[in-house]
């Protein structure tokens, strides 16, 4: 199943991780908060390795505020 949307759940520590493993997708602003970057849709389009970094990121999230959505 494809991912269709990402969202970010209150609790984001800003460890990083997300943008180390996916930064297509992902940015933690310094002193702030993980974000879905704002073009993150055009990754959106089913490319296998591309959905494995994201289900990456959002498994690696130490305190599990990457919710994925898919179709």
């Amino acid at each position: 199943m494809a991912i269709r949307h990402i969202s970010i759940e209150e609790g984001c520590i800003s460890c990083n991780l997300c943008e180390d493993i996916c930064p297509e997708v992902f940015e933690v602003p310094l002193g702030e908060f993980c974000n879905v970057k704002a073009d993150a849709a055009v990754h959106l389009t089913g490319d296998p390795e591309m959905e494995a970094k994201i289900q990456d990121a959002a498994d690696s999230c130490p305190v599990e505020v990457i919710k994925l959505t898919a179709d």
